[in-house]
């Protein structure tokens, strides 16, 4: 099994970043990929529209309002990776006006090598992690 984790420091409250990214439908909100989120199965399963037109279908494992993450498993992606789970988090950086959001995940390469998996999953953390600071700089 592969994993990967990429963090941000963002300037703005825990609690303002999490009111963004909380919601399991808010992907389209602050990721520039993810153009649509349909939810459905009571809202614990969504359905991700890419701007090539992919789907991407992702179910909701564990949500934890308190410690301001969630994690959720990969059920159809153009990914070659299988025994996908990941986890979104935001945690306070004490005394300061800024958190720390964490997005982590560990997978199982499909045809590829580990190295090639965690590389694809990084840079994906990665640039969604900087879009979402740039979106909060943006809104002040």
């Amino acid at each position: 099994m592969a994993s990967t984790s990429a963090s941000m420091e963002i300037a703005a409250t825990a609690e303002r970043v999490w009111q963004l990214i909380g919601g399991f439908n808010s992907l389209p909100d602050w990721l520039p990929y993810i153009l649509d989120s349909e939810l459905s199965e009571g809202g614990r399963v969504r359905s991700l529209k890419t701007p090539e037109g992919e789907i991407i279908i992702e179910r909701l494992e564990s949500f934890s309002q308190e410690d301001r993450s969630y994690s959720y498993s990969i059920l159809q992606a153009p990914f070659p990776a299988t025994h996908y789970l990941s986890t979104l988090q935001v945690r306070e950086i004490a005394g300061r006006q800024a958190c720390l959001v964490v997005w982590s995940g560990s997978f199982v390469p499909a045809g590829v090598s580990d190295e090639e998996i965690s590389s694809l999953f990084h840079g994906i953390y990665r640039d969604g992690l900087q879009a979402l600071k740039q979106r909060m700089l943006a809104t002040g």
